[in-house]
């Protein structure tokens, strides 16, 4: 039962830390990057799509994306769902394919980014515990049942803090490395 609570533990945790990854690969840098468009859906007649369902997309220089409709008809869309996204990027429509150029971010801009990716990896924490909390009740309730013994359940809980301790420190990790990417000029 241990060994199931652990594995348990651990996947929803590197579930956590994953989400993590992914909000991160989101948030501008200043340097061109696909994943910035991973949230984005087109209206496509009436039905909300991925843009990367709709067209391919590449990274010609570290500045700009080119996405390339594979419906012409698509291309206006594209554009208006770029348009309507938080992410302040003008795409620059050629009839062909859509052009956007990343800006280089201000210093003003960079300290609110490193703020909002502050935020998402102290959510993240905050899950991580939560997934602790969670599993500490289990085992407590275990040794309210009577199906472990309390040296068990000690040994459980050191174990559930290490394992916590351990993605906390993932997450902190991840954090170092996107705040260091945000802040190079």
């Amino acid at each position: 039962m241990e060994n199931e609570l652990r594995e348990k533990t651990a996947e929803r945790m590197q579930a956590a830390a994953d989400a993590l990854k992914r909000e991160f690969g989101s948030v501008r840098t200043g340097r061109a990057s696909l994943a910035l468009l991973d949230d984005i859906a087109v209206d496509y007649y009436g039905t909300p799509t991925p843009l990367k369902q709709l067209a391919s997309m590449s990274t010609p220089d570290s500045r700009s994306i080119l996405i390339q409709p594979w419906d012409p008809k698509a291309i206006p869309l594209v554009e208006k769902a770029v348009l309507k996204s938080d992410l302040g990027l003008t795409p620059v429509n050629d009839g062909k394919s859509i052009r956007i150029n990343i800006p280089p971010l201000t210093e003003e801009r960079r300290v609110q980014l490193v703020k909002v990716v502050k935020k998402k990896a102290e959510e993240s924490r905050v899950a991580v515990r939560n997934i602790r909390r969670d599993i500490n009740e289990e085992l407590k309730k275990s040794e309210h049942d009577k199906k472990i013994s309390e040296d068990d359940l000690k040994k459980a809980l050191d174990e559930m803090q290490k394992t916590t301790d351990s993605f906390i420190k993932k997450i902190d990790e991840l954090l170092a490395h996107k705040e260091k990417e945000i802040m190079e000029v």
